[in-house]
């Protein structure tokens, strides 16, 4: 299967070229795709190919060399991508295409092309709020000067060209995640075309992730970048993705409920069997969490990407080893596991390394303190509190693996010798502190030592030189 776009679309010898392709080919065909079916195949499920849902709706966006597509896509409504591919719209000004139109042209001829792109973007964001009720409420509730702010998910060379070069200046360095695929910022890092291009123009070395035509496009990116930034200013987080419209056409080739269910279950791949107790240990470990006013539902976890499941197989999976080679392990495993793998984003791939490593007591050297470090960094550009609970989720891991050095053999062996309740004491003065009550049952107390098991919870919790908003206090109890 040969698909062409935007430059197929418009060229002048179309005809000649779909011949000469058949010719040399046995007759092979070309499909010359319609501007709603690449938004479809592209900007839609080629994105969505590398993700496990986008709940509550974001913009998707396309750059490639001839154009630029943007529409609107929720996947908890049903047939989504069909209303994202009609509601979406193209614009002639891909990469490539708006290189040619600016290079050597007089300013008013630069300011012409660039003021059709900004005009072009600003209707077609129009179109989608008045589609879209979901967007319509965010714009409204921004207008008016609430805090109301948009997702945004980026595809194409374009794009991933300027995720890129963001990536280069990332405050996070050395950043541990090579690929730019669900490469993810705030929208405040976001919006700093000039400062890349400044940093395109004068840095002479080799920026990770660009090639030299692709630097020779960059004025061209960030001038995409300024115009959607202009028309769309209330950007709470870009994430950067590596589908295309070839990833797009084979994942809409799945049977739909195949492509729509998580692919983290299915990689965890836990059976009937082995369910419940799964089950049982997350429910435990959700326990560990207080239930408050605090809304600790926005603040990123192994529950909250589906993470639970992966998580459990790593608790008992390499005990026998030294806990230094566990640590590191579960460093690096984490961001080299399964690559491309759908939803094992650059923020998933940092909990779970770092939950796990916090399972093995963080127990680090020298050299994977820095990608710890890099690790940490990627989390708490998502939630500043986030870092505390990842280490605290790996802790009371640990706990639940010194309690049971092999992994119970089923729910009720777990759930009859050990129980969690939590509960959060606040502090005007000093931090708010964790309480977690461990109740265990008799045969359990005879023989662990309680102090450790305290005294690692609260070691894991601790950042050294830091001092976060919580810390964690542990009690035991009789399991009756």
């Amino acid at each position: 299967m040969i698909l062409a776009t935007e430059a197929m679309r418009r060229a002048v010898n179309g005809g000649q070229l779909l011949e000469a392709i058949a010719a040399e080919t046995d007759g092979l065909g070309v499909q010359i795709l319609d501007p709603a079916v690449e938004t479809l195949f592209g900007a839609v499920m080629g994105s969505r190919s590398g993700l496990v849902s986008v709940h509550n709706g974001a913009l998707f966006l396309d750059l490639g060399g001839g154009s630029v597509q943007m529409t609107w896509v929720d996947t908890s409504k049903d047939n989504y991508e069909i209303e994202a591919a009609m509601g979406g719209q193209s614009l002639p000004y891909g990469a490539a295409k708006l290189t040619k139109a600016l290079d050597g042209q007089s300013t008013e001829v630069q300011a012409k092309e660039i003021c059709a792109l900004q005009n072009g973007i600003a209707g077609i964001y129009s179109n989608l709020c008045a589609r879209f009720p979901a967007l319509r409420a965010i714009k409204e509730a921004y207008d008016r000067g609430e805090d109301a702010f948009v997702d945004v998910y980026m595809c194409g060379g374009g794009f991933r060209g300027y995720g890129s070069m963001l990536m280069h200046n990332d405050p996070i360095s050395p950043y541990p995640i090579p690929s730019t695929h669900t490469y993810s910022v705030p929208g405040s890092q976001f919006k700093q075309p000039t400062k890349m291009r400044q940093v395109n123009d004068e840095y002479d070395g080799k920026i990770y992730g660009m090639s030299k035509r692709r630097r020779q496009q960059f004025p061209a990116i960030a001038t995409v970048i300024e115009s959607f930034i202009a028309v769309v200013p209330n950007i709470r987080r870009v994430t950067f993705c590596g589908g295309s419209n070839r990833q797009g056409v084979l994942f809409m080739k799945m049977p739909k409920d195949v492509r729509e269910s998580n692919p983290l279950e299915v990689l965890a791949n836990v059976t009937k069997t082995e369910e419940p107790l799964f089950n049982a240990i997350l429910g435990l470990l959700s326990a560990s969490i207080p239930e408050t006013q605090d809304d600790l539902n926005n603040i990123p976890t192994i529950f909250s990407p589906g993470l639970g499941a992966l998580f459990v197989r790593q608790i008992w999976s390499r005990a026998g080893h030294s806990s230094n080679s566990n640590s590191s392990s579960a460093l690096h495993h984490a961001i080299i596991r399964d690559p491309d793998c759908p939803g094992l984003t650059h923020l998933a791939r940092a909990l779970l390394a770092l939950t796990t490593c916090a399972r093995w007591g963080n127990d680090i050297g020298p050299s994977d303190e820095i990608l710890w470090r890099g690790l940490k960094g990627v989390i708490e550009s998502h939630h500043p509190d986030a870092m505390f609970w990842t280490l605290y989720i790996g802790a009371v891991a640990n706990m639940l693996a010194t309690l049971f050095p092999v992994m119970p053999q089923n729910a009720r062996e777990l759930l009859s010798a050990v129980r969690l309740n939590s509960k959060i004491s606040k502090n005007k003065s000093e931090r708010d502190k964790v309480e977690l009550t461990v109740s265990l049952s008799a045969q359990i107390m005879k023989h662990v030592n309680l102090e450790e098991l305290s005294a690692t919870i609260k070691n894991t919790t601790k950042i050294k030189g830091e001092k976060g908003k919580y810390k964690s206090n542990v009690q035991f109890s009789n399991l009756s």
